[in-house]
This record gives structure tokens, C-alpha cells and sequence, in this order.
């Protein structure tokens, strides 16, 4: 099994750990935390001896692991996971990876050097449905466009709306619905579709000056793919690609539960495509399974692969965020 430690010991650490744990291919074996109090407390939830761990410097060197899941502020993603990689271990590092692109190419630039792996978790393209998904594309002829979806209102809204600043619509953390819940939108165009040849964001700007949601507008060769992604409204329209020959539908654009194709010449009728999605505490065990793949295998195709979607994504990110002055600190 590949043993690993962890960066960051909120909810979705805990959902990764339980996805990996569910594969048989992982076994957590050390915990990072500021807090040693922190640090014990997250590893008293499982079974196994945890080391503890309270510096960075220390973790990257344990030779009790290979690999380290981060998952700390956005903000920190850079400075933990060079840290971790020049510590020749392999980083999976939750989105967005990094702030811009000038930190990914170092990053990448270091993991190359020292034979290991950088990835970026981007659970969604893994998930069986949207394989199934991007498998029929072809059915669907010539590409005429696509909407993807992800709005969901977050309950930390209400705290932005009362003067505070939640780390989340916090620019001084790399926050805001472009790079929090828009890269899952983007990251799926890029995968179905290749890295677009032009991007345009039309942001909703809340007080604490971060983007609470918006539109973005991807621009192809031959077809566009429109974009709604916020944090500070729901939607349950679904995401769809259409085309000459029919109409692909999901639900949501993560966690998809089913596909259907829509024939044009078939008023009415529906056919079902998808398969059984995993249980919702097991929605990352894809993710862990390729990634544990991945890393046992040393598919560096695959990595390449995986690195090109990042890239795409953090071009329209960052491009998207300079030309509407939401600039992290970094970036004044």
C-alpha cells in the first residue's frame, strides 16, 4: 500500500482518507497540523498508530511515507507542497493547485527533477459517469456547445453579509467562486474538450471584494461552453452538451448520478446511460484508485495528461481574475 500523510485536516481531508482507505491502496500513516492538540485529535479517528507531525520540514522528510495529500488554504498550497515535493515525495494537491501559473510551473519543474508526481485532485473526471460521459461524445457528431453548471449558496455567505471574511471569499487566501467551485466547471471543459482558445468572466463582486459567483464564457474553434458558477446562489440546472446528432444531459457536474442522451429525432424519449455512482462519504475512492494507479504503475502518461488539464484551467483562472482586478496579494 502506498503510505501517506496528510496537509489540512478539514471535511475533505477526512472524505479523501476514507475514499483512499475504501481502495485498499492507501494507508494513512502521519498528520500535519499548526496544533499538536489539532493534529492528535484528527488521528484519534482511526485505528492505526498516526505519527504527528507540526512542521512542514519534518513531514516532507518522514521515511514513513511516499505521498502527501494537501488540502490547507489555497493560499499555502504553493508553499506546502514545494516544501513536500523537494522532500522527493509525490503531492496531491487539492484545487485549486495554485495561485497562478508561475507557482505551477515551478512546481511541476520540481516534481520532474526529483521523480515523483504532482496532481492536481480534480475528483470529478474520475468518476465513472462522467467517463461515461466523455465516452459519448462522438455520438453526438459535431460539437455545437455546452453548458456546465455548479452554483451552490454557502452558509458562509451570511457571515461575509454580516462584515466578516471568510477565508472562502477571501482574496488574501486565494478565494472566491471563480477558483473554488468554477474550476470544477472549467477543469470539465478542459478534459471534454481541450484548453479553449479564449476565456471571459463576468463576475458578481460581494463586499469582502471577491467573486461570490458569475459567468464564463469559453470560447472554441467552432462552438462556445457557458459557464455559472457561484457560492452565493443555488442552481439545479444541468449541465449539457449538445450536438448535431443529439444532446448529452447530467444532473450536476460532480457526483453525476446519471447521463442521457437526448436524440434530436426523438421527441420525448430518453436514454439512460449511466451507471450506479459511488456512495456519497466514498465520492473521492476514484479519485484515490487512479491516483494510486498512477503512482504504483509510474504512468508518466497519465501524469502528463493530468498536468495539461491543470495547466488549462489555471490559464483561464488567472486570465479570467487579472482582467476583472481580483488579484491576489502576490499579484498588487
Amino acid at each position: 500500500m502506498i503510505s501517506f500523510g496528510i496537509i489540512g485536516t478539514g471535511w475533505i481531508t477526512a472524505s479523501f482518507i476514507a475514499g483512499a482507505h475504501a481502495t485498499s491502496k492507501w494507508n494513512l500513516a502521519t498528520v500535519y497540523s499548526r496544533s499538536a492538540e489539532s493534529a492528535k485529535h484528527f488521528a484519534a479517528k482511526y485505528d492505526q498508530k498516526i505519527n504527528i507531525h507540526t512542521e512542514i520540514s519534518s513531514l516532507a522528510t518522514d521515511p514513513s511515507i511516499s505521498a502527501v495529500y494537501i488540502a490547507s488554504p489555497n493560499s499555502y498550497h504553493y508553499k506546502h507542497a514545494k516544501e513536500i515535493l523537494e522532500g522527493g515525495k509525490h503531492v496531491i494537491l487539492e484545487k485549486p493547485a495554485t495561485s497562478n501559473a508561475k507557482e505551477l510551473d515551478e512546481l511541476f519543474k520540481i516534481a520532474k527533477e526529483k521523480g515523483v508526481f504532482l496532481i492536481e485532485a480534480y475528483r470529478h473526471i474520475h468518476e465513472v459517469n462522467f467517463k461515461i460521459l466523455k465516452g459519448n461524445l462522438p455520438r453526438l457528431g459535431k460539437i455545437y456547445g455546452a453548458s456546465l453548471n455548479y452554483a451552490q449558496y454557502s452558509s458562509r455567505y451570511d457571515n461575509a453579509l454580516k462584515g466578516e471574511v471568510p477565508n472562502i471569499f477571501n482574496l488574501e487566501y486565494a478565494g472566491g467562486a471563480l477558483v473554488d467551485l468554477g474550476v470544477y466547471c472549467i477543469a470539465a471543459a478542459v478534459e471534454l474538450f481541450g484548453e479553449p482558445r479564449q476565456s471571459q468572466y463576468f463576475p458578481v463582486m460581494i463586499p469582502t471584494g471577491a467573486d461570490g459567483g458569475g459567468n464564463l464564457i469559453l470560447t472554441y474553434d467552432n462552438f462556445s461552453v457557458s459557464i455559472n458558477a457561484s457560492k452565493i446562489w443555488n442552481s439545479e440546472v444541468p449541465s449539457e452538451v449538445y450536438g448535431e446528432k443529439g444532446t448529452l444531459v447530467v444532473p450536476t457536474i460532480t457526483d453525476i448520478a446519471r447521463v442521457v442522451y437526448l436524440d434530436p429525432k426523438k421527441k420525448g424519449e430518453r436514454e439512460e446511460l449511466g451507471k450506479e455512482k459511488e456512495k456519497e462519504h466514498l465520492n473521492l475512492k476514484e479519485e484515490a484508485a487512479e491516483y494510486a494507479r498512477v503512482i504504483e504503475e509510474m504512468d508518466l502518461e497519465a501524469v502528463k495528461k493530468y498536468e495539461k488539464v491543470s495547466r488549462g484551467v489555471i490559464k483561464v483562472t488567472e486570465g479570467c481574475r487579472r482582467a476583472n482586478g481580483l488579484l491576489f496579494p502576490m499579484e498588487k
